[in-house]
């Protein structure tokens, strides 16, 4: 599908791997529109990218269907890619062997898994109803879970579940959505230069990245913008969960 002259949605487009992908859209030639809280810099970036800023919480169908009407406002809304998310560590029990705080639990799974959900539904509506392509595609919709979904460490049960459900309802949806011209697929990165990770000393970085096998370096969240460009760009990629993470399998902790 050709990104130039596109609308393209990006969620949590304001840093990491988000705005990366903003970025990288809209050099090729994509109207992008940036989904973000109030606080983060999303008008800016919009502003220095010549799109659109939509502050909303991505968990909220309302203010998400208004930024999907403004992105098809801008252009024809046919790329959607789901970064927005968060990954607050929580084990089972604390060191007192008492039980989570089970509210944490539900806000990962609400903000990860329902949020992206969220936006899947009220993006394939409007992408639904516009024209298709010469090769009958009318959209593509790429989704962010995590390698964590696979081999989760101990104290993320709930990011993992979250992610894993990404996973999960990835290949149903592009099913469905196959009657309408629209792809759905799931990038899984491993450990990312992410704002997450940055707040930690370089030591602690560089012994993480020390632990992928090849490269033996952090992933780049251009590298993950990137794989949403071929995503978009080559056709009979559908309804598959992609790992983005030089091979690495994470130890229990």
């Amino acid at each position: 599908m050709q990104i130039a002259g596109s609308g393209a949605l990006v969620t949590g487009g304001a840093s990491g791997l988000g705005l990366a992908t903003a970025r990288r859209l809209a050099a090729a030639g994509a109207t992008v529109t940036i989904i973000d809280l109030p606080t983060s810099k999303g008008a800016e970036i919009a502003a220095e990218l010549g799109g659109v800023f939509a502050a909303a919480d991505v968990t909220n169908p309302d203010e998400v269907a208004a930024a999907v009407a403004a992105a098809q406002a801008a252009a024809p809304l046919r790329i959607v890619v789901n970064c927005a998310g968060i990954a607050p560590p929580a084990k089972v029990l604390d060191r007192e062997g008492n039980p989570a705080d089970l509210a944490g639990f539900e806000r990962i799974i609400r903000i990860n898994l329902v949020g992206t959900f969220n936006v899947i539904s009220q993006a394939s509506a409007v992408i639904a109803k516009n024209d298709p392509g010469a090769d009958g595609d009318r959209g593509v919709i790429v989704s962010t879970a995590s390698v964590a979904a696979f081999d989760g460490q101990i104290g993320q049960p709930a990011y993992s579940a979250s992610k894993g459900g990404v996973h999960a309802m990835t290949l149903p949806i592009a099913r469905e959505l196959a009657r309408y011209g629209i792809r759905v697929c799931t990038i899984a990165p491993g450990i990312m230069e992410t704002p997450m990770l940055a707040g930690l000393p370089q030591a602690a970085q560089d012994s993480l990245g020390e632990q992928v096998p090849y490269p033996a370096r952090l992933g780049r969240p251009d590298e993950y913008a990137s794989l949403v460009q071929q995503i978009v760009e080559n056709g009979y990629l559908n309804g598959e969960t992609i790992r983005l993470d030089g091979s690495i399998r994470m130890a229990p902790k």
